[in-house]
C-alpha cells in the first residue's frame, strides 16, 4: 500500500509520531494473531478430519488455517 506524504506542522510532529508508532504495533501484533489463529485451525482441522465423518468439516478447516497462516506471513 503506498503511503501518501503530507505535510504535517513541526508543531504536531510529535503526535503523528505517536501515532505511527502505535498503528506500526497493532499491525506487528494483528498479523502475530492471524499466525497464531491459524496454528491452531490447522492442528483443529487435522484432529477432526481423523475420522471419516468430520473430514468434510476438518479438511476446509485446515486449509483456512493454512491460508490464514500465509496471510499473516506476508
Amino acid at each position: 500500500m503506498a503511503e501518501i506524504e503530507s505535510r504535517t506542522h513541526w508543531l504536531l510532529w510529535p503526535v503523528m509520531a505517536l501515532w505511527r508508532f502505535v498503528t506500526w504495533i497493532l499491525q506487528l501484533t494483528g498479523r502475530l494473531v492471524a499466525v497464531i489463529l491459524g496454528i491452531a485451525l490447522m492442528i483443529a482441522g487435522v484432529v477432526v478430519s481423523l475420522t471419516v465423518i468430520g473430514a468434510v468439516i476438518g479438511i476446509p478447516l485446515a486449509v483456512f488455517g493454512f491460508l490464514l497462516i500465509v496471510r499473516g506471513v506476508f
